[in-house]
């Protein structure tokens, strides 16, 4: 739970924010009367009050809205909610669309300090319900279905010569178990395209899970465990020694899978088997343990917001 600590607009661009104290937030446009809110993605900026009081210690002299930013909160860390994250306070909802914002280098602060923490700290968002916000009031982040992506990768499924039977299997298993499937892909063992789509799904936050199936074991042309750690910031060895260990109880051959796991921005991307049956075993088996850690990755459970 956090809490607003100041409302800034300003009705001309150009011209700093000044906190009104109070205002009306129009869905799909922003907050009234300011210069900034429109028909875009970026209609509220919002910025952390322990990041501004962090900042006034280094001696620089800023006031509210000095930054641009619309609302100040303090008690949520706003700068690990991933894009899709929703924030209510009272009737309004707001939806993160962006984190952070290339600086404008010339900007007062920047030439005071040589530093501005809106671009690397402050978040957008658009409103998705409106109503009046003011200082004092409670927001807290809306608790939503974790976001998954599905990705197959198959030389004969690509070409059409084989149906995917495992990404079907994927998804049925993820939506029992309350994910929501936003985005599903079929691809060749090629390492540059599978390597493409991933980043592409981390970087853009689709999802924050990345399931793939296939191209782990030993054939000339598998290659998701070299693809995934190509583009993955963090390894993440547990996933898959738990489910070859799990699976080795199951059969010998388990040995022999080659999947990897990692972190790539605010997703978690899980290698799985090629066939159905290995994808449900395994999958099944780590399921019950990956809701925490995405949202200790996401910054969405309980350490991202103080009571």
């Amino acid at each position: 739970m956090g809490k607003i600590m100041a409302v800034n607009i300003s009705e001309e661009r150009g011209t700093q924010k000044k906190n009104v104290h109070s205002a009306r937030l129009i869905e799909d446009w922003g907050i009234e009367h300011d210069a900034h809110a429109g028909k875009w993605h970026r209609q509220v900026s919002l910025l952390s009050y322990e990041k501004i009081e962090e900042f006034r210690k280094k001696g620089a002299p800023v006031d509210e809205g000095a930054f641009g930013e619309n609302l100040i909160i303090q008690g949520i860390d706003l700068r690990h909610l991933p894009v899709g994250t929703r924030l209510a306070c009272s009737e309004v909802l707001l939806e993160v669309t962006q984190i952070g914002k290339q600086c404008h280098n010339g900007c007062e602060i920047f030439r005071l300090m040589g530093d501005c923490i809106m671009p690397r700290e402050g978040i957008f968002a658009k409103v998705l319900r409106g109503g009046m916000i003011s200082e004092g009031d409670e927001i807290m982040v809306e608790k939503r279905p974790l976001r998954a992506a599905i990705l197959t990768a198959s030389d004969s499924g690509y070409a059409g010569e084989r149906e995917d039977v495992s990404g079907p299997t994927i998804r049925k298993i993820l939506e029992e178990n309350g994910y929501q499937v936003v985005h599903t892909i079929l691809l060749p063992d090629d390492r540059e395209m599978l390597a493409q789509e991933m980043s592409r799904i981390a970087d853009e936050g689709v999802a924050e899970l990345l399931v793939t199936t296939g191209g782990t074991g030993f054939s000339p042309r598998d290659c998701m465990p070299e693809a995934t750690m190509d583009i993955t910031e963090r390894a993440v060895p547990g996933i898959p020694e738990a489910i070859r260990a799990y699976s080795m109880t199951i059969t010998p051959r388990a040995m022999l899978s080659r999947a990897a796991a990692g972190i790539r921005k605010h997703t978690l991307i899980i290698n799985l088997p090629g066939s159905p049956k290995a994808v449900k075993e395994s999958l099944e088996y780590i399921l019950p343990s990956l809701e925490h850690g995405l949202e200790i990755l996401t910054g969405t459970a309980s350490n991202c917001a103080v009571g």
